[in-house]
């Protein structure tokens, strides 16, 4: 099974340091066959960035944008269309938990980024949090993408800073599974490198979202390289 390491770094990190975190990154990462890393940068970062990322050659890496706007390119402004980041990211990260709480984001906005996303030829990343996992879940069964990402990210463990049992993480994803049947599906919520080596095992999951040990050059290569042992 394909293995996803997903960092993602929020509202953070000028360009100069985005830079500076790649360089040290492409030192310590050690690729490996089935395993995927995906950084998500903040928009500021990703014109440059993808330049950037290409000159280092990067194995089996792709850039992500962290949000996009339900709406096509147009009249919104401060909005960012799918389409405007072609080329730039081959996956969107759509739904997350903060954007709901902080942003008021609702299912039927996730399922318009989706829409947008999968329109512009881009890989849906979808974060899905209890309790209200099944509507959010149902809100895409209407669009057709055959490449979508299923993160599943317990609000709970991101605000206590104490990742979910590892037991109740495979119980989620059970469940994820029998609502969007073959879909891959990566946890995240308060994963160091330090804790992480229960997830990666998990027969259920497919790979990681990383949050705040992703600004962390080292720590995150750190996680990466674990899971590609995992693979060997």
């Amino acid at each position: 099974m394909k293995k996803y390491v997903i960092g993602n770094w929020k509202s953070n990190k000028t360009r100069k340091a985005a830079q500076e975190w790649f360089a040290e990154f492409a030192d310590l990462y050690r690729p490996v066959d089935g395993l995927e890393v995906i950084v998500a940068p903040s928009f500021i970062c990703l014109c440059s960035l993808s330049e950037y990322v290409q000159a280092l050659e990067l194995i089996n890496f792709s850039l992500a944008a962290q949000d996009v706007s339900p709406f096509p390119k147009g009249s919104y402004t401060g909005a960012v269309a799918a389409d405007m980041i072609r080329g730039m990211v081959e996956y969107v990260i759509i739904g997350h938990s903060e954007r709901r709480r902080y942003f008021h984001e609702t299912s039927q906005d996730t399922a318009n980024k989706m829409s947008e996303t999968v329109a512009a030829g881009l890989r849906p990343i979808v974060c899905i949090d209890q309790p209200y996992a099944m509507s959010q879940l149902t809100a895409f069964n209407d669009i057709d993408c055959d490449e979508l990402l299923i993160a599943y990210g317990p609000k709970e463990a991101a605000m206590a800073r104490i990742p979910e049992q590892p037991k109740r993480v495979a119980e989620a994803a059970q469940f994820i599974s029998q609502v969007q049947v073959n879909r891959p599906i990566v946890y995240g919520g308060s994963l160091l490198v330090e804790n992480v080596d229960e997830y990666i095992a998990l027969p259920e999951l497919s790979g990681l979202l990383i949050g705040q040990s992703s600004l962390d050059a080292r720590s995150f290569a750190g996680i990466c390289n674990k899971v590609g042992d995992f693979l060997k």
